[in-house]
């Protein structure tokens, strides 16, 4: 067994009947709309931040240490401001908060119910960031945004997995972050054209937009059908059979079902998720859902995300080219998240990851060198035009590689890989891990910035080797597996077969 578990899933898990249905493929294509309320708050809150006319309404100190020429302050700190970063970050602070509560929805009542909470939520918070007339109001409205971006999360990934056929799962749940970055686009273009309304409402008009993608999720979600698993986990076994047999297409869905059900019964015999998921039997599960989101986040990508107008505003690019710049990156995202699908259960998960980090760790040393050459550690300096365009070519390689990589994978593999007993809380773990991070982040990238100044990509392309070094070793190959049987793959695996006793192996051997 080669020492990074490094082998074939395939012969791993049972060949189910049935297909790829339309069914299947519409209901997942509906769900993974839940990714666009993600997205474009991702997109939206740097956008505004970097508005003029929001800024001197809510944040004049800030505005006016952007615009006062006789302020000598370095090009590093001109935004650091632990309210504006409050205004962004406290989204994910709800969120975190929201997930447990989502974790209990999800599997109690089932993963559309939680979808449309979430969308309800995330829509009333949109309205009211969009008619804010002071701070609290619209801090409150970011609180209820967080609310329904936890509960999209939490059931939307876990959704989409347990609907998609094992051999196209990667594929199915990367939609997911595909509605995420074509959020984060939209939020994009809506930003640059918001930003060219000179009365001063725009911005305005960019958080109110937020109502769409909260309405497409919460009607969305009244038409979806609950999945097989689901609808077991709450006694309705016949019913989860005719659900079955419309998902794949096929009347002999006997060996798919049995399995569904024999995980049901291990599931029913586990009163308190929370407390097993420590057990030795689930540490391969806690570990990678508690690590792999926490990594995604230290990959730096929400500094891009987040930030990414007032990082190329801060670095020098004039108001509408720091937009345009982010909606490039955002069009980059784009485009690589579909090489993903295209590729991620071809190519199986681990190569994704690891070509991945090692170009984010090339680009993110770059980064901080040519930052580091024009401004130094006084933050005083400019970039020429040719070093502006490569600043922006390396951030688009960096989007690149994490979009096709952790970006994705970050979602998939928690959702995939726990057996049904835990599988709420290890998604709910995966949700609040991320967004604790997430939040940390959004709070604390400003002003680390302002402290670390170029450094603060080094510091990240550092996170990156470890991450990258940690997939090597411990995380198998799970592609084309059937969600049911991936303790066979943890059973296999060179460091985590010891922790998996062998009653838990659902399915024949093969």
């Amino acid at each position: 067994m080669a020492v990074g578990g490094n082998f074939a899933a395939q012969g791993l898990g049972a060949k189910y009947e049935g297909g790829i249905t339309a069914f299947v493929v519409v209901t997942c294509v509906v769900a993974a709309m839940g990714g666009l309320l993600f997205g474009y708050d991702l997109g939206i809150s740097g956008g505004v931040t970097s508005m003029d006319d929001f800024l001197l309404k809510f944040f004049p100190s800030v505005y006016h240490s952007t615009k006062d020429g006789s302020v000598q302050e370095s090009q590093y700190c001109k935004y650091d401001n632990h309210l504006l970063t409050l205004f962004t970050s406290s989204l994910y602070l709800a969120a975190l908060v929201a997930s447990f509560a989502a974790s209990k929805v999800t599997r109690v009542y089932g993963r559309k119910i939680s979808m449309f909470l979430g969308g309800l939520a995330f829509l009333f918070g949109a309205i009211l960031n969009g008619i804010a007339m002071n701070i609290t109001v619209l801090i409150i409205g970011r609180l209820l945004l967080g609310v329904g971006v936890g509960f999209a999360n939490q059931s939307v990934p876990v959704y989409l997995s347990e609907m998609a056929p094992p051999k196209i799962r990667g594929a199915l749940n990367i939609g997911f972050q595909m509605a995420i970055t074509i959020g984060i686009l939209v939020a994009n273009f809506v930003n640059y054209g918001t930003a060219q309304i000179k009365e001063g409402w725009g911005w305005r008009v960019s958080l109110a937009l937020a109502a769409v993608p909260a309405i497409l999720m919460t009607v969305g979600s009244v038409f979806l059908p609950d999945t097989p698993n689901s609808i077991i986990e709450r006694g309705h076994r016949e019913e989860a059979k005719r659900m079955l047999q419309k998902v794949r297409g096929t009347e002999h869905v006997d060996h798919e079902f049995q399995d569904l059900v024999q995980a049901s019964e291990a599931a029913s015999k586990v009163q308190h998720p929370w407390r097993n998921i420590f057990e030795p039997r689930y540490r391969p599960q806690l570990v990678i859902c508690f690590l792999v989101p926490f990594f995604q986040q230290f990959t730096g990508i929400n500094v891009i995300m987040f930030y990414a107008p007032v990082l190329f505003k801060t670095l020098g690019f004039g108001d509408d080219a720091s937009l345009i710049s982010s909606a490039i990156s955002g069009v980059v995202n784009v485009v690589a998240t579909l090489v993903s699908i295209f590729s991620v259960d071809k190519f199986g998960r681990r190569g994704l990851f690891l070509e991945g980090g090692i170009q984010m760790i090339i680009c993110q040393i770059a980064v901080g060198a040519l930052i580091g050459a024009n401004f130094g550690v006084a933050g005083e300096g400019s970039f020429s035009k040719v070093e502006a365009n490569l600043l922006l070519a390396l951030i688009c390689l960096y989007v690149a590689a994490f979009a096709w990589s952790w970006g994705p994978l970050g979602w998939l593999v928690p959702s995939e890989i726990c057996p049904l007993e835990i599988r709420s809380a290890g998604q709910a773990i995966n949700v609040s891990v991320n967004m604790l991070f997430t939040f940390i982040i959004a709070q604390g990238f400003l002003s680390m910035l302002c402290q670390m100044k170029f450094g603060l990509f080094f510091f990240f392309a550092g996170f990156v080797v470890v991450m990258t070094i940690f997939i090597f070793f411990f995380l198998p190959e799970t592609k084309n597996v059937p969600i049911e049987e991936m303790n066979r793959v943890w059973k296999a695996h060179w460091f985590w077969g010891k922790y998996i006793p062998d009653e838990a192996l659902i399915g024949e051997d093969p």
